[in-house]
């Protein structure tokens, strides 16, 4: 059952730094979607692209599941024979909490894509080869000298005319566009029934836990990792999702 997010309505004397434990696993589905504007069509579209770039008898990768969103909507799109998920994230409660959701979603489909779901840490994890790899809103959170290799396996463990969705939110060298951006986001927050406190005491939690990029910075980062070509296929205000190809 998903319960509201009212995480950070009461005032504390102390914000703690963000972590994704059991609370933040029970409101998470609310949470993203009134936080990441364009999020349910980023989860949906996550789904068709996979779909366009799974090759049959490969492994697709959701790496950073959360609660399986981006797996969930795999599932319900691709239709390469043969074809299996796994999905990878290091905080225990959403582990359970995915598996919980793909079980019921097993339910639901006829012939569900087989999904593995594992607690582990996707900066050491080791990567067979696949077709498809998932990072969404995932790179954030990986230490910033960590992501150049991160990124690199993932593109050795690609096959070729395979593809990385990355989603992500962005910085903007820009002083005025990154202001304008940020201010759009809070009204956006606003508008989805946070309050200044609540905006005021998330930001203070992630401030230091979640530290977005550039679009240059992700692209030339791509590029060093050995990727041919990456584009944005999805922007809303300072979120977006982009495609790399082998």
């Amino acid at each position: 059952m998903t319960d509201v997010d009212k995480l950070f309505a009461t005032p504390f004397s102390k914000v703690a730094d963000f972590a994704f434990d059991e609370q933040v696993a029970r409101v998470f589905p609310d949470m993203i979607k009134r936080s990441v504007p364009g999020y349910p069509t980023i989860i949906e579209s996550i789904g068709l692209i996979a779909a366009q770039h799974a090759q049959p008898q490969s492994l697709i990768y959701d790496l950073g599941c959360s609660l399986g969103a981006a797996t969930q909507s795999m599932r319900r799109h691709v239709g390469s024979e043969g074809c299996q998920i796994v999905a990878i994230d290091n905080a225990a409660a959403m582990v359970e909490r995915c598996r919980e959701y793909l079980s019921a979603q097993d339910a639901m489909l006829e012939e569900p894509l087989p999904a593995q779901v594992v607690l582990g840490d996707i900066v050491n994890y080791p990567l067979a080869p696949c077709s498809v790899v998932v990072l969404n809103f995932t790179l954030q959170f990986v230490k910033p000298e960590e992501r150049l290799a991160l990124l690199t396996r993932i593109r050795q463990a690609l096959q070729p005319g395979g593809v990385l969705i990355l989603s992500e939110k962005l910085n903007f060298a820009d002083t005025n566009t990154q202001q304008s951006l940020e201010q759009l986001h809070y009204a956006f927050k606003r508008a989805n029934g946070y309050s200044d406190l609540e905006i005021a005491q998330k930001r203070s939690a992630i401030e230091y836990v979640m530290l977005p990029d550039t679009q240059e910075q992700h692209q030339q980062r791509l590029q060093q990792a050995g990727f041919s070509h990456s584009h944005i296929w999805f922007q809303c205000l300072n979120f977006c999702s982009m495609i790399a190809h082998t």
